[in-house]
């Protein structure tokens, strides 16, 4: 079976396979590694790839590429949502972000700066209000740990007990 994939050549020492959140296959090589060397790793790994195309097509069709009307009204949720939950859990945590933003970003719910402002994606508000809760706190409690160690994590527990449960709800 010969699959069609995107090769991408550049200075790298090693071969890496990747699906994009679109579902297409995308091979990086060396430069000079052969075309015959690069499609038997490609076969190689045809079950991998299948397993991962469908979770890319699962993916899509629960959350489909949005249009710019689509974001321009999730951010407006989202700008009458964050505030209120930002401010609920940094007075029950104690932890004040220095600045709060709404994206667009496709690839992280949120994020926070070493200067402890906080972005948010706007596509967030596409989850149920547990899984908000629980990025909220995520964000937050980064004010404290910036890193994802067993003292953040605590510190989500201490006020998200079910935490992984909500972590599960944005998987889909």
């Amino acid at each position: 079976m010969i699959m069609d994939y995107k090769l991408i050549r550049s200075k790298r020492k090693t071969l890496c396979l990747e699906i994009s959140r679109e579902g297409e296959i995308i091979v990086r090589s060396p430069m000079l590694m052969s075309q015959k060397k690069i499609d038997v790793f490609v076969q190689n790994h045809a079950e991998w790839i299948q397993k991962n195309l469908k979770k890319a097509k699962d993916r899509v069709a629960v959350h489909p590429p949005l249009d710019d009307n689509e974001i321009k009204r999730l951010k407006a949720l989202a700008k009458e949502i964050l505030p209120q939950r930002i401010k609920y859990y940094s007075e029950l945590m104690g932890l004040y972000p220095t600045k709060v933003t709404i994206t667009s970003a496709k690839t992280r719910f949120g994020s926070c700066s070493g200067k402890n402002s906080i972005s948010f994606s706007c596509r967030l508000m596409q989850y149920p209000i547990d899984a908000v809760d629980y990025v909220v706190v995520h964000e937050l409690a980064h004010i404290k740990h910036h890193n994802h160690s067993k003292d953040f994590y605590a510190l989500i527990e201490k006020y998200l007990p079910d935490y992984k449960n909500r972590q599960k709800l944005l998987k889909g």
